[in-house]
């Protein structure tokens, strides 16, 4: 048994070391009241999980997931943020670097979706003029329940110019759909600037000369056609954990 636990062990970190391996970092937060089901929506996109007992969360939680977009792996860093008042002043400092944010309410709370508007002007404050928004009403299986109307919905992310979907962490609905979306059109704005070199970021955020990581982007080198991959741990992610969680 012994050389099968060494076996295993070692598949382990072959395949840690393989979900470590990606060409882009993108940062994405969601924000919303509490118990509009933001933390069950990050567990469904992440390990596809749902817990009913959902424990309010405390300050700040991330996970991460790796998928492929033209032939690039993307690392999705989901940051989920407190929505009670007392972390408002915690929360509001990791919407800073943030590529992506979804707005999250609750299709059965009304109060939920009022608050949207000052979710979006916090997030506009504090966040990158160019961050990519969407407004997701979740927990869309509460069909009964219903007191927000997808049309009233619809109106205000067209006046606001934001993508908009309905989602259910519970039955899967949308779920990635909302974050592959956002994801691609993060991807789409970088590809965009059609930068040579690999840089996507000023040249200080090189060392040496080569690509570094940020806690914004995983700058990628491209520099023949077999666009070489950058091979980054998760140093600043068991940072983080440690400044949150000590």
């Amino acid at each position: 048994q012994f050389p099968q636990v060494v076996r295993s062990a070692k598949i382990d970190r072959i395949m840690s070391a393989i979900d470590d391996e990606y060409d882009y970092l993108f940062k994405v937060v969601l924000i919303g009241d509490s118990g509009v089901g933001k933390s069950n929506l990050l567990s469904r996109f992440t390990r596809n999980e749902f817990r009913l007992e959902s424990k309010s969360t405390i300050g700040v939680e991330f996970a991460t997931r790796t998928i492929e977009m033209e032939g690039r792996r993307i690392k999705a860093q989901i940051w989920d943020t407190a929505g009670q008042e007392r972390y408002r002043a915690i929360t509001s400092a990791y919407y800073r670097g943030a590529l992506g944010a979804l707005l999250i309410y609750d299709i059965a709370k009304h109060v939920t979706f009022e608050n949207v508007e000052r979710w979006l002007k916090e997030l506009r404050d504090h966040a990158e003029s160019n961050i990519v928004i969407m407004l997701v009403g979740n927990k869309s299986d509460l069909r009964h329940l219903r007191a927000v109307p997808t049309n009233e919905a619809e109106c205000y992310a067209e006046r606001n110019r934001l993508p908009f979907i309905e989602t259910s962490a519970l039955d899967c609905t949308n779920v990635d759909v909302a974050f592959t979306s956002i994801l691609t059109e993060i991807y789409k704005s970088i590809s965009m600037k059609q930068i040579d070199g690999g840089t996507l970021a000023p040249p200080s955020m090189l060392h040496d000369g080569a690509p570094i990581c940020s806690n914004r982007i995983l700058l990628s080198s491209i520099s023949d056609p077999q666009r070489k991959r950058v091979r980054c741990f998760r140093r600043r992610e068991a940072a983080i954990t440690r400044l949150l969680y000590g």
